[in-house]
This record gives C-alpha cells, structure tokens and sequence, in this order.
C-alpha cells in the first residue's frame, strides 16, 4: 500500500484567509506546531505525489555486460 492511499483530507479544519500575507503567518503557524518526523511524512507524501514513487515497482534495473578480452 502506497503512504498516499493512507492519506485523507480533514475537511473541519479548512480555512478561508482574506489575505497571502495571514495565509502564510497560517502556513508558518502551522508546521512550526507540527514535530519534525510529522514534517517528514509530510514532505515525503508530497513527493510521492510529485514524482509517483512506488517502491514496489521502482526498482533500479540490473544490466549486465560481458566483454570479451581479444589479444593484441
């Protein structure tokens, strides 16, 4: 299971602010409550929203080559 399928929306906590600058002092108010390991599932939800990470599909590929040594 994928950490964004985990993840729901808290509709009771939404707010409509009047302004960027209140929406940012919101912002900072925020994620300065939250402990950093909250901050880190946050940023790395996000990025697994950004780039669709899926560690049970992504995997590096193996490649493997054979060179043959010819003499000189």
């Amino acid at each position: 299971m994928r950490a964004i399928d985990t993840f729901k929306v808290d509709k009771g906590t939404l707010s409509v602010l009047s302004s960027f600058e209140e929406a940012d002092e919101a912002d900072k108010a925020y994620w300065h409550s939250k402990t950093p390991q909250e901050r880190m599932e946050a940023l790395e939800l996000m990025r697994q929203i950004n780039y669709g990470y899926d560690p049970t599909t992504e995997r590096l590929q193996r490649v493997l080559e054979i060179a043959e040594l010819t003499p000189s």
